[in-house]
């Protein structure tokens, strides 16, 4: 062997032996000393109501971050609204909670504090951004208390035919007479009815309460003034609205409109991207609405960040939550998945062919409300939406109707009051 050559391995080897004892001996000293190992990630688990293309933004886009500058794990499922109820009442009763964040319907949250199963945030309420708008910041109040924190609102959009509004020489509606007008005349052109609303009369009742309250009337009182007036609409503009009324959910809505079975139709804005982005109808157009007797009224949808009570890690919880408040977070949301922002700052990243929807619903939230947030709620959904089948299906009289299904309601008030 060359001598260079064997002086080099052996230098070689005596370094690596020297390193292998000094980090033996630094791994020794470590211990005897206790030095702490790296920190085990946290989970986190986290219930949310996506759809497919949701998820995959929420979970390569909005988690990745957060887990890798809180060395935590987020472990988010599927859960509806309609269920948080019933999964949150389960782990109490068996004393293992075992979530820590949920992203609750603005609409669906009086129970969840009335039955004690969320934390009472009011020391928090500092995190929430100050450039919040809107009405999400009070749906998340209770007696004074804050209990819930914005997140994602949400206001329906009225969607309209461009080629066949011009065809027959229409405008999108902006009063409800032009509203039944476009009705009659669409119905008297085509044979049959092309304008559709999201009202099954059963489930919810957002459209509904749009009506009520455009008219001046209280949901909550239901034989009013303004209700009456509303629901005497609502039976005049009936025979003219398409069949498709009845079976409109967001998705079918969606296929009504880029199928051309129905010409007019409100619907949630991200039908835009299933509508218009991925189904290529750019003739599908948006506006705001209508407005009613008594103005403009929308109703404020959307979803709320609370924390279960008990949560293992309810610190963590509060960081997330101010990760999904903040500007970065929100301004990927609607720039991925075109969803309206409670932010003031972040209306800049929208995409040019976004722009006129997105207008649309920043228009829907200035007037937008939340339904009325009272434990009864279902007994109220109930009441509504029977008192207009018996309208608008039966043709039974107004006043009459609407002060049998009242009476339903002040006595459901009334037994949740006795508790």
């Amino acid at each position: 062997m060359n001598g260079s050559v064997k002086k080099l391995l052996t230098v070689g080897l005596v370094s690596t032996m020297t390193a292998g004892v000094i980090a033996g001996c630094a791994d020794k000293e470590g211990k005897e000393k206790g030095a702490a190992a790296p920190a085990e990630a946290k989970t986190l688990r986290v219930t949310m109501a996506l759809s497919e293309e949701e998820w995959s933004v929420m979970r390569s886009d909005v988690l990745p971050k957060f887990e890798k500058e809180n060395n935590a794990k987020v472990e988010a499922i599927q859960v509806e609204a309609k269920d948080v109820v019933k999964k949150l009442e389960a782990m109490k009763l068996a004393g293992k909670a075992e979530i820590d964040l949920i992203a609750q319907d603005v609409n669906n949250t009086a129970a969840l504090v009335s039955k004690g199963l969320v934390e009472d945030l009011s020391s928090y309420k500092a995190r929430i951004p100050q450039e919040a708008i809107g009405k999400l910041v009070e749906a998340g109040e209770f007696e004074g208390k804050t209990y819930f924190m914005p997140y994602r609102p949400n206001v329906e959009i009225n969607y309209y035919n461009e080629n066949k509004f011009k065809q027959y020489g229409l405008q999108p509606p902006k009063t409800w007479e032009e509203l039944l007008n476009v009705a009659k005349t669409l119905k008297e052109k085509e044979g049959i009815g092309r304008l559709a609303l999201k009202i099954k009369l059963s489930g919810d009742v957002i459209e509904i309460v749009e009506f009520i309250r455009q008219a001046g009337g209280d949901p909550l009182v239901l034989n009013d003034e303004g209700t009456i007036k509303a629901f005497t609409f609502l039976q005049q503009l009936w025979p003219y609205l398409s069949e498709d009324t009845l079976k409109a959910s967001f998705s079918a809505t969606n296929g009504f409109l880029a199928k051309e079975s129905v010409y007019y139709a409100p619907n949630w804005p991200f039908g835009v991207n299933v509508i218009v982005k991925d189904g290529g109808k750019k003739e599908i157009k948006a506006y705001s609405g209508y407005s009613g007797p008594k103005g403009a009224v929308k109703t404020l949808g959307g979803e709320v960040i609370g924390i279960p009570a008990g949560s293992p890690n309810k610190e963590l919880a509060v960081k997330f939550m101010e990760y999904l408040m903040s500007k970065e977070v929100q301004e990927l949301l609607i720039s991925k998945l075109g969803w309206p922002s409670f932010r003031s700052d972040v209306y800049g990243v929208v995409e040019d062919w976004q722009k006129p929807y997105f207008d649309a619903a920043q228009e829907g939230l200035k007037v937008a409300q939340p339904l009325s947030n009272v434990p009864y709620w279902a007994e109220v959904n109930k009441a509504i939406n029977g008192a207009l089948s018996e309208v608008v299906m039966d043709k039974k009289d107004v006043k009459e109707t609407l002060n049998k299904y009242a009476a339903l309601i002040q006595k459901a008030k009334a037994d949740y009051e006795k508790k």
